[in-house]
């Protein structure tokens, strides 16, 4: 049936009428639904003032509720003094506080006392608002009931010891909250914090017990990376993160090092083979830095005897791996050579040993909070690092059943292989594996002097997977003309570099590492995404 068929045939002017009503009734239903929100808005207004509808107002008002957006615009400076959570200790009873931090759980026990679990940077505390004459009132209990998790709140308080164990927080003191104010609301979390945070054998040992929790997987991660960042293992991760950089840094320039930054915008393919990522550079073909190889031994060159970067490197490989991205930090070293390619070598010896040694020294709590979500045993490593030759690698392949090319590279399954053998003869997950086929190795390689098919090269090893690639770099230009075209290199996109030996160049060598992998591997982490604050890999270019 028709809609022309279901409406009586009215004249002109009564349908106008009609529709003229219809539209009346239609604009006053809008203007309540209106009404009714700014009710709604008002009595929620006044709900965070203190002050229910209908109700008288609260005396302990100010000293609770949302703070108004001007005073959070720089208005004033206050000299108020903050406490981080982190350094909330017994040392401090009965002393006031204030924090600042986020809502993580919130528990009311009836109408007079409320519980807020206050997070910041990974440490929690336990804070705990009773109602007292004069202290606090039920209105500021409903307030703290009523705070959305993973709000920011700011607290001041008496710090109180508890006589049993708190096994909530981090910190074993408890809050008593006097003033409680709400800087920022959080609104529809899409992940929570405690799902992100669980252990893969928590979740085992519920579903063991017939319980189903949430498993937070690594996309889903990745997607909501500001919310998931905040677990006490991603604050963790990325401390130490920070730390390998800072030795890796601080131990260079006590080594007389000197810091330098080389471009990401190049002319022409910085390590041969197609895996760059091209780009049109005013109209000239560009394409991103793959390793800063080419310019840290110009800086060698330019007589700087010794430098290192800490910088992004690009490799657009299409690599479905979990130890590979597209983007990640280089850690780059080069160096004059004196005598022997071995120089570079007691470098990384010494570097690293140094570097795990200070992390298991000064990153104990971030160590422990990544091993309580993500366990690993601690790396084993001994004060003078291993170092066998790649045919000494091969040989112990072989003896354990492994067929391997011995001009060729080593695949994933033989480095993980090789590296069980290690630690089983040598108690070590860390290794120099050095003298590789030169086939299989960048043009800039310096051949041996003693069999042209092998190279001055080294690559390192954290538990069988490697870590590092080094070398003798070949510092002569016509010889170096010569390696670039055996590799398919097109000597006229690289020959401000390949000039740059012209003019005299001194030996020299140097090594590259990934600082996401080192973290990965020294924290036996199963994915290198875990240790990329915003990946990039193949299929990821967001957030």
């Amino acid at each position: 049936m028709s809609s022309e068929s279901q409406t009586p045939n009215l004249p002109v002017e009564d349908e106008a009428k009609a529709q003229s009503k219809k539209a009346a009734k239609k604009e006053a239903a809008k203007l309540e639904k209106q009404r009714r929100r700014q009710e709604a808005a008002s009595a929620a207004s006044a709900s965070v003032a203190g002050i229910s509808v209908g109700d008288t107002p609260d005396p302990l008002a100010s000293n609770y509720g949302d703070v108004p957006l001007l005073d959070l615009q720089s208005k004033e400076v206050t000299g108020l003094k903050w406490t981080d959570i982190g350094a909330l200790t017994e040392d401090l009873k009965d002393q006031k506080v204030l924090i600042r931090g986020r809502a993580q759980t919130i528990r009311a026990v009836g109408k007079n006392i409320a519980f807020l679990v206050v997070r910041q940077m990974g440490f929690t505390v336990q804070c705990v608002l009773t109602v007292a004459p004069d202290l606090v009132s039920r209105h500021m209990v409903k307030y703290a009931t009523g705070l959305s998790r993973e709000s920011h709140v700011d607290i001041e308080g008496i710090i109180s010891v508890p006589g049993v164990p708190i096994k909530g927080a981090t910190q074993q003191v408890e809050v008593q909250v006097r003033k409680l104010y709400g800087i920022s609301k959080a609104e529809n979390l899409p992940i929570n914090i405690e799902d992100a945070a669980r252990s893969e054998s928590e979740i085992e040992k519920a579903l063991q017990a017939g319980e189903q929790l949430v498993r937070v997987n690594q996309d889903t991660r990745l997607n909501y990376r500001v919310l998931d960042l905040r677990t006490p293992a991603n604050q963790a991760i990325f401390r130490v993160q920070c730390q390998v950089e800072n030795i890796f840094r601080q131990f260079l320039l006590s080594e007389g090092f000197v810091g330098i930054h080389t471009p990401k915008l190049i002319g022409g393919s910085s390590e041969g083979g197609s895996a760059v990522f091209r780009l049109d550079y005013k109209g000239q073909p560009a394409c991103l830095a793959q390793s800063p190889q080419l310019h840290k031994q110009i800086a060698i060159c330019g007589d700087f005897g010794r430098v290192f970067e800490i910088g992004p490197v690009f490799r657009a490989e299409d690599s479905f791996t979990h130890r590979h991205l597209c983007e990640f930090t280089g850690l780059d070293v080069e160096m004059e050579i004196k005598e022997h390619y071995f120089e570079v070598m007691d470098i990384v010896d010494r570097l690293f040993v140094a570097m795990f040694d200070s992390l298991n020294e000064n990153c104990k709590k971030e160590l422990e909070a990544i091993e309580r979500q993500y366990p690993f045993e601690p790396l084993k490593y001994l004060r003078k690092t291993l170092r066998l030759t790649f045919q000494e690698g091969v040989q112990m392949l072989k003896e354990a059943g492994m067929e391997v090319d011995p001009y060729g590279d080593l695949n994933t399954e033989a480095e993980r292989k090789l590296g069980q053998l290690v630690l089983e003869k040598y108690g070590t997950e860390f290794y120099i594996l050095h003298r590789y086929p030169l086939a299989v190795r960048p043009f800039y390689t310096m051949p041996s002097y003693d069999d042209p098919l092998y190279s001055n090269s080294f690559d390192v090893f954290i538990r069988g997977e490697e870590i590092i690639s080094g070398a003798q770099r070949v510092h002569v230009p016509d010889f170096l003309e010569k390696r670039a075209e055996a590799c398919g290199i097109d000597v006229k996109t690289i020959s401000t570099y390949i000039d740059s030996f012209r003019y005299g160049a001194p030996p020299h060598g140097g090594f590259g590492v990934g600082l996401e992998r080192v973290v990965m591997l020294f924290c036996a982490l199963n994915n290198i995404r875990k240790t990329s604050l915003f990946p990039r890999d193949p299929t990821r270019i967001a957030p």
